[in-house]
């Protein structure tokens, strides 16, 4: 039972981390703690203990008998409870819970659809996967109004930020473009291991501020994140887009 008071409940005060399980294996965990723990310093909240936070994740995988598949594990932390108004208490006591689900991959190439919805790129919660995830909902519900698997988010200025709960990619020649962070991007764990690894496969790996025109001229587009891996992307607004060959060196590059 959610205490009516929790912070988390009534006003998106906290973060989450998901995690892939595959075989019992949570991949990545210390990069997906380590994120969780600079999101706390961001939002003035008490870090939580990393190991109580890998017991908690691995006792949701039994407890969902999802210790030998492929599996969503969502480590989510609360403020906790807290009396009406805005103001956290003194001191306050987060609440850290993990449930796990299902993963199957992803199938075929994405269609995105141009949501109206637009990215805070001034708002330090558009960097952090906090509990507040609306817009990212109602912009996934229109992509899937609009016949798309997933949002395209611009932000503010007009500029390409990222799509619903994926980071963005696309490739120009020997360049590798991804928008940068002051998009309003979140700092996707996929995304910092996608740019690390771009030499290996023969790109230039930039962070870009660019507009929507920029997919239009590009050779291939994908997005990422920790559940998905790399997806390529079919077709932006009904317009089919090339592939690129590359893609599956560049994943296991990444992964």
């Amino acid at each position: 039972m959610i205490d009516g008071t929790d912070r988390g409940f009534t006003l998106g005060d906290g973060l989450f981390e998901t995690v892939l399980a595959e075989a019992g294996e949570l991949r990545h965990l210390a990069q997906h703690l380590s994120r969780l723990t600079a999101g706390c310093a961001t939002l003035g909240l008490p870090a939580p203990d990393r190991d109580e936070a890998e017991a908690l994740m691995r006792r949701a995988l039994a407890e969902a008998a999802l210790t030998a598949t492929r599996a969503a594990v969502r480590l989510t932390l609360s403020a906790g409870p807290g009396g009406r108004g805005l103001d956290r208490p003194a001191a306050p006591q987060p609440l850290l819970v993990a449930t796990a689900a299902p993963a199957p991959r992803p199938d075929g190439p994405a269609r995105l659809a141009t949501s109206a919805i637009r990215r805070n790129e001034t708002s330090p919660a558009s960097r952090l996967k906090t509990l507040s995830y609306l817009d990212s909902v109602l912009a996934r519900g229109q992509a899937r109004a609009a016949g798309a698997d997933e949002a395209l988010m611009l932000n503010g200025r007009g500029e390409l930020a990222c799509a619903a709960a994926a980071n963005l990619f696309w490739i120009e020649d020997k360049r590798l473009c991804t928008p940068s962070l002051d998009c309003g991007v979140l700092a996707g764990t996929v995304r910092a291991r996608v740019l690390a690894a771009a030499a290996a496969v023969g790109l230039q790996a930039l962070e870009v501020r660019a507009g929507p025109e920029a997919l239009a001229g590009a050779r291939a587009v994908f997005i990422s994140n920790s559940l998905i891996g790399l997806r390529p992307v079919g077709a932006v607004d009904g317009r089919a887009l090339g592939m690129w060959d590359g893609l599956d060196a560049l994943a296991r590059q990444s992964f």
